[in-house]
């Protein structure tokens, strides 16, 4: 071996021992703090250690249409706060502060434009004149910036030397943002504040998904400054997939504005169902504003039990048809005079002493003709007659996801005369929901099924939960019953002479339209408040579906109190826009295309 290789072998040596030596060092010094000197450094580490916890708030779920659109997302929002007892800005006699106070103030004014310079100026100084750290850690302005305020913020002289030479620093705060506006905010609901919880529609309905689980940091002393220190991460929400369809609810929405407005109704409100899925989308509410005039989503009408009118014939018929009461052949009499059952009176909207087939009598909306369907088949039991809708799926308890959503109310009577009036639609209540349900069942060829407005839950890519379609009843009557039911609902819209919803007497058009073909019934009910029904008050409806022969989509459209006319005509009110959601329903999800004139159905 030679000497050169013999010196580098000690060298090396030497090296290793040394970090040896070091690394034994360190390890050394570490047992005796963590055990000779613990009591000590732990005392001195509890003294700059808060023992309150903060909350460390977790990023709120989104909602979702059926597109992957955006329903209602948590935009990210900052207060901004100055601690004027940072070092930095008292050493040197203050220069630092008041060689920047000046800028910052100039800056923070033209960003966030909230205050004059000169009040952002003399905050900072009473902040940093103060005495108490409530009086010297502030909050710079009440109104919060987004990221790309804060990202200007941060460049400012002063600020962009870094918090500990500043003393600006910034709060996250989570807004609950909804990017189609007002649009559906019903259904979609809302939160509790910021950082809430959900309180009405879906926000409230899935808030334990949405909500995520919050974090908590503890205020610690680190390099003699006070800081948030994570003790456990905060867990975003999961994301809420519905089945709503923003251009849907979109069409829904301006048709139903438009009719409303014209009416200067009380409020209004339109729901489009899918009828194979069940699945839900449009939900659309409108209420009017007494002090601007102005119609607004303010409460979710759609989900809330009325007496529903003329549009529960259907359901009558149905019942004295499948149960045998009564049959297609046979005729009703009905008079000018009206027609008195026990002490209760009945008149027709159309009155004329007459004779009706009971095809007819449904197209014409007769009140007289149906409670004496009913009346007679059930030979006045009430009971009968309730049992028979039990049986068609009418009064079973449905999820209907919206919290507050109502259960049917159909019951049997103490009197016997009630069962007369609910023939056409009162002494009963079900929410424009439940109705469009039923109305759906017929489309369905007698199968009724749970409307479906959310999809699925999932957290990143993973589905935590799914919704699927539920089948309340096979077949709601039997098959020779449900095509009667199809013809009468047939003749409302397209019997130009009798059908409440066809054409008016000047010739324009309700329900029908050139493009789709579309059947269902109207509805009138007088309005009931403290003082009785009013026969200046009206709840128009109109519930169908489109195209006839080949139902793809259910709708329903109800209008409360309107003010602007004498006369009430659900088929022109209500039936118009129903026509006009289904002819611009099925341009946009290209069912039918018009090639040279020509209407033609597409594939989807």
């Amino acid at each position: 071996m030679s000497e050169k290789t013999k010196t580098t072998i000690v060298i090396f040596a030497i090296i290793f021992i040394l970090i040896s030596l070091g690394f034994g060092a360190v390890v050394a010094k570490i047992i005796y703090l963590q055990t000779i000197e613990y009591d000590k450094w732990e005392k001195l580490s509890s003294a700059n250690r808060s023992n309150t916890t903060y909350p460390i708030p977790a990023r709120r779920g989104n909602i979702y249409d059926a597109g992957g659109r955006l329903l209602a997302s948590s935009l990210p929002q900052y207060n901004i706060h100055m601690d004027t007892r940072v070092e930095a800005l008292h050493q040197g006699g203050d220069t630092l502060f008041w060689q920047y106070v000046d800028s910052m103030a100039d800056g923070l004014s033209q960003i966030i434009g909230d205050k004059s310079p000169q009040e952002y100026r003399q905050k900072m100084i009473t902040a940093f004149r103060g005495r108490t750290g409530r009086e010297q850690d502030i909050r710079l302005t009440a109104t919060r910036v987004s990221y790309t305020q804060k990202k200007e913020i941060e460049h400012l002289p002063l600020i962009r030397r870094g918090h500990y030479k500043s003393g600006i620093y910034f709060r996250d705060v989570n807004r609950r943002s909804k990017p189609f506006g007002s649009l559906g905010s019903r259904t979609i609901g809302s939160i509790y504040g910021d950082n809430g919880h959900g309180n009405a529609g879906i926000e409230k309905r899935f808030d334990e998904y949405l909500c995520g689980n919050d974090g908590e940091s503890r205020l610690d002393r680190v390099a003699g400054y006070k800081q948030h220190i994570p003790i456990r991460e905060a867990e975003s929400g999961a994301d809420v997939y519905t089945t709503l369809d923003a251009n849907l609810m979109d069409i829904c929405e301006s048709s139903l504005r438009k009719q409303i407005t014209k009416n200067q109704a009380d409020w209004g409100c339109v729901i489009l169902m899918e009828v194979k899925t069940g699945e839900i989308k449009a939900m659309c509410n409108l209420d009017l504003n007494q002090k601007d005039g102005q119609y607004y989503e303010s409460a979710n009408h759609a989900v809330v039990r009325v007496e529903p009118g003329s549009t529960f014939k259907t359901v009558s018929l149905m019942a004295a048809l499948d149960d045998g009461r009564v049959a297609m052949t046979d005729s009703i009499q009905v008079w000018k005079k009206g027609w008195k059952y026990h002490s209760l009176s009945h008149i027709d909207a159309h009155p004329a002493d007459t004779i009706y087939s009971i095809r007819q009598a449904l197209a014409v909306s007769s009140n007289i003709a149906l409670a004496r369907i009913v009346t007679d088949g059930y030979n006045g039991s009430a009971k009968k007659f309730v049992q028979k809708l039990n049986r068609m799926g009418l009064n079973d308890s449905v999820d209907y996801i919206i919290p507050g959503a109502q259960q049917a109310l159909l019951t049997v009577p103490n009197d016997t005369m009630t069962i007369s009036k609910m023939a056409y639609g009162y002494s009963v209540e079900l929410s424009p929901l439940q109705m469009l349900m039923f109305y759906n069942g017929i489309a369905n060829n007698g199968k009724m099924i749970s409307p479906v407005l959310v999809k699925k839950i999932c957290k990143g890519d993973k589905t935590i939960k799914e919704f699927k379609t539920n089948v309340i009843r096979n077949n709601m009557c039997n098959s020779s019953t449900l095509h009667d039911i199809k013809d009468c609902l047939h003749d409302v819209v397209w019997d130009n002479d009798l059908g409440t919803a066809s054409v008016n007497p000047w010739g324009m058009r309700k329900a029908q339209s050139n493009l789709v073909s579309i059947a269902g019934k109207t509805g009138t009910a007088q309005i009931q408040d403290e003082t009785g029904y009013s026969n200046s008050r009206h709840r128009m409806s109109f519930v169908g579906y489109f195209p006839e022969d080949k139902p793809q989509y259910s709708c329903i459209c109800v209008i409360h109190g309107a003010r602007n006319r004498g006369y009430y005509d659900a088929g022109m009110d209500c039936g118009s826009v129903v026509r006009n959601i289904a002819e611009k329903t099925m341009a946009y999800t290209n069912e039918y295309v018009i090639e040279n004139g020509k209407l033609i159905f597409t594939q989807r």
